[in-house]
Order: structure tokens, then C-alpha cells, then sequence
């Protein structure tokens, strides 16, 4: 039986450890036959990258997604390394841990605007860099969580920085669209990472998942990952602009 992704080009951003959902997707387009390129930011994160990278017999790339010449790079290396790309994933967010532990009210300026750049602009700046290598098409993926459009207590700036991410998804696919390039997001449920802890009180929201999601428990990594696999596969040709939630379907709930 052929598996989904055989042949395909895909840049996933974001793997930090082998906890991170950027893994776990990255795992799995692996698994479905992917040829994997992956990033990683700076020399202390280099190593663990490249000894996860080595498993997933992957190529890997330094990007600083701030930086407007460190994504181009990227795409002239990307080129030259495979010619076009037909899956991006993009697993990466970040805002000041003090602005999310204080009340959304008290976010600085400067903590705003990084956690805005970091982690929805830079969705607009790699799918532009992308875009010229998908010469078949090809599918672009976020990250997001329930947070952009509820009330998450503790996530502040971050619920807000992705509530603008969700929006650019929506933006990206109306303009890449004509190109037969599809931009969706996933929305999962709470998982732990170490950009998840990071948030205070997570462990509570562990708590309450198995308590009150439909599905009665915590999501799991390689669910996220599956997900993933779709939205890059031709299984999911036709779905474009949406926030696909993996979630125990937490997100249906009421009061």
C-alpha cells in the first residue's frame, strides 16, 4: 500500500526536543514517505535537531523567523536542495513569560508585538518564501489553540497573537488558492510541551480535559500528527481556509 506523503517535499519548523508537536508531525509525514527538511534556531538548539533529524533521515536548516534574510536563505537553500517544496509546517509561537503571567490589560508593547511577529507574522513571511517552490501546489499548516477565539486564563497575549494567526490563515488561502495552495491550521487540545508549560496553570487544563471533553481524555501527540498528514496529503485537496480541531472535541462545550 503506498503511503501518503511518498515522494512529497516537506519543511516542518519548529522541532525544539522530541516532545514537541513539530516531532510528532514530523515523525509522522516521515512514516508516510516525506523527504523531511527541518529548522532550527541558533547553535545551543543545532545538536538536538540534528541528532532528531538524524532518525527521521532529514536535512536540516538554520532560520530565525524574525529575520527577513534568514528566510530568505532558506528558501535559496531549500531550492538548491530539493528543487520545490510540496508541505510546510508551521509549529512555532512565542510570546514573554511575564506577559503571560500578568492580566492581558498589562501586556507591554514590545510583548505584544514580539509575540504577534514570532508567531503569526511569521506564517505570512515563510508562506511567501514557499509559495515560488510549490510549482505543484502544495499545503501549508499552523498551530494554533482554543485560546484565539476563547478566553484561556493565562494565555493572554498568546490567545490574542493567535486569534491574528488563524486570520492570516484565512487571508494566505484566499490569496494562494489560484495557485493550488491550500493554508490551513490545526487547533489542538493541551498537550505537554515545553512552550505549554510555560503557561501558568497548564497542568490544571490536563486536569479538566479527561473530566468534560466529549472524548473523556487528553489528546495525544501522534492524533495532532495524523492531522497533519491529512492536510498535507491529496486526501485533504479540497479543504482550505479552516481550523481543523484535534481536541477530544473540548472546543464544543458550553459553560
Amino acid at each position: 500500500m503506498s503511503r501518503l506523503l511518498e515522494g512529497k517535499n516537506a519543511l516542518v519548523l519548529g522541532v525544539a526536543n522530541k516532545w514537541s508537536l513539530a516531532y510528532a508531525i514530523a515523525e509522522a509525514f516521515h512514516r508516510e514517505g516525506a523527504r523531511l527538511f527541518l529548522t532550527y534556531q541558533g547553535e545551543r538548539q543545532k545538536a538536538t535537531v540534528e541528532e532528531l533529524a538524524a532518525a527521521l533521515q532529514a536535512r536540516i536548516f538554520g532560520c530565525d523567523v524574525t529575520s527577513d534574510e534568514d528566510i530568505a536563505r532558506l528558501g535559496a537553500e531549500l531550492n538548491a536542495a530539493a528543487g520545490c517544496l510540496d508541505a510546510v509546517v508551521h509549529s512555532i509561537a512565542f510570546a514573554n513569560r511575564e506577559d503571560l503571567a500578568r492580566p492581558f490589560v498589562e501586556t507591554s508593547r514590545a510583548g505584544f508585538l514580539l509575540a504577534h511577529d514570532v508567531s503569526a507574522y511569521s506564517l505570512v513571511a515563510l508562506a511567501r518564501m514557499a509559495a515560488p517552490l510549490m510549482r505543484s501546489g502544495g499545503s501549508i499548516t499552523t498551530l494554533t489553540y482554543l485560546g484565539s477565539i476563547r478566553v484561556v486564563s493565562n494565555y493572554n497575549v498568546m490567545g490574542v497573537a493567535k486569534a491574528s494567526l488563524e486570520a492570516a490563515v484565512r487571508y494566505l488561502a484566499a490569496d494562494l488558492g489560484p495557485r493550488g495552495i491550500r493554508v490551513n491550521a490545526i487547533s489542538a487540545g493541551p498537550i505537554k510541551t515545553a512552550s505549554a508549560r510555560a503557561v501558568p496553570g497548564f497542568s490544571t487544563m490536563l486536569e479538566v480535559m479527561p473530566q468534560r471533553a466529549p472524548l473523556r481524555r487528553n489528546v495525544d501527540p501522534a492524533e495532532v500528527a495524523d492531522v497533519a498528514v491529512f492536510l498535507a496529503s491529496e486526501l485533504s485537496r479540497g479543504v482550505t481556509g479552516n481550523v481543523v480541531f484535534a481536541d477530544a472535541g473540548f472546543h464544543i462545550l458550553g459553560l
